[in-house]
């Protein structure tokens, strides 16, 4: 006789503030958003992504309390149906929480479920330093000292951004981190399409592709705007560094339009932007399809939980992007570890990040400690 279905019972989004000492350092997190899906078989499914209070109100809850729990693709499609594709970003923290309540009633972590291809994903560090946005104020030397500290603690590869004023000037820094760093260390460079405020044209792309190659960046990220087709393949095709991009990407039919016009060597979707665990799974055996890796963009602190269980489901997917300031990430999230009763949030070894044995997203809450920080129902 088959079991009932397990239904949705309930669905908060609030916050958690954890204690600073008195003495908060800028570059660690105190701040956790926390979202809780609550279900009739007493189990109850955490992320640590936001869900605004429009969103959860004016529609996740009225659809999906009283819904059946592992129904996540139909519950995605209602709110593409409903809110509008446009949405789908904001339910993710939602559709996290889901799939690890779906996870610990299964007994098995999230990336099991989806057909685990890996145990464990390298690690680059995309750092941010304070300081301006375009980071034209950070020396280059203050880059590749951090640089070197990855290096030796293990890990293997950093991303910065490529925001200069004087583009070429992240040339520049990419040669001084190139010859702290090694021949070995991974430097990615991350454009981010719009968001530096102006978009690069074709002949600054190019000689910025042409100023990392000499230094042997491993990619150049998003150079052009994140919707342009063209513009991103004419690149890859006429110089040897990768061109990525994706992390704006919303739906299934953008990213393959990105596949179909070889717009990127790899696609980056946002496991947060892009809708969630499955979206993300889905978008990655479409780029298999085509024979292009698939590197989720990243995020920070406890949110990376989805993340991971969603990479170590894909064959195409080596890294998982941690973006914090020039601080290792186990140091950034520490603080936030009197929310866990695991005695680390993740085991990360050589530059590595495991694959966590526990159900679920891999993360046991501490019911009391939530219940103490909590600061905003």
């Amino acid at each position: 006789m088959a079991a009932p279905p397990v239904k949705i019972t309930g669905i908060e989004s609030f916050f958690a503030r954890v204690p600073d000492g008195g003495a908060p350092d800028p570059l660690r997190m105190y701040r956790f958003a926390v979202t809780r899906v609550q279900t009739d078989a007493g189990v109850t499914g955490t992320s640590f992504i936001p869900v605004s209070r429009e969103l959860l109100d004016g529609w996740v809850k009225p659809t999906l309390v009283g819904a059946e729990l592992f129904a996540i693709d139909r519950h995605m499609k209602r709110l593409q149906m409903q809110s509008g594709e446009s949405r789908t970003q904001g339910w993710s923290g939602v559709e996290h929480a889901l799939w690890d309540a779906a996870g610990k009633i299964a007994g098995r972590p999230v990336a099991e479920l989806l057909g685990k291809a890996r145990d464990r994903l390298r690690i680059y560090r995309t750092t941010v330093f304070p300081g301006k946005q375009d980071q034209s104020d950070v020396p280059y030397e203050r880059q590749a000292e951090f640089a070197v500290r990855l290096k030796k603690s293990g890990y293997t590869a950093m991303k910065i951004r490529a925001w200069r004023p004087r583009p070429l000037d992240d040339c520049d820094a990419v040669g001084v981190i190139r010859a702290a760093a090694g021949p070995s260390f991974k430097i990615m460079l991350d454009r981010t399409a719009v968001r530096p405020g102006w978009v690069w044209d074709y002949p600054t792309a190019l000689a910025v592709a042409r100023g990392l190659e000499k230094h042997n960046a491993y990619w150049l990220e998003e150079p052009f705007d994140g919707m342009d087709l063209q513009g991103p393949a004419r690149l890859a095709a006429e110089v040897d560094i990768l061109i990525t991009g994706g992390e704006l990407g919303r739906t299934l039919y953008e990213f393959a339009a990105f596949l179909h016009n070889k717009t990127y060597d790899v696609v980056q979707p946002d496991t947060r932007i892009c809708g969630g665990i499955w979206a993300a799974k889905k978008i990655s055996t479409l780029a298999a399809s085509f024979g292009v890796p698939c590197i989720q963009h990243g995020a920070n602190g406890f949110a990376l939980a989805g993340y991971i269980q969603a990479g170590c489901s894909m064959t195409n997917c080596e890294w998982q992007e941690m973006i914090g300031g020039p601080i290792l990430p186990t140091e950034e999230w520490q603080p936030g570890l009197v929310l866990l009763k695991n005695k680390q949030a993740w085991r990360i070894e050589n530059g590595f990040v495991h694959l966590p044995d526990a159900p679920g997203l891999g993360l046991e809450v501490n019911e009391d400690a939530l219940k103490e920080y909590r600061v905003r129902a």
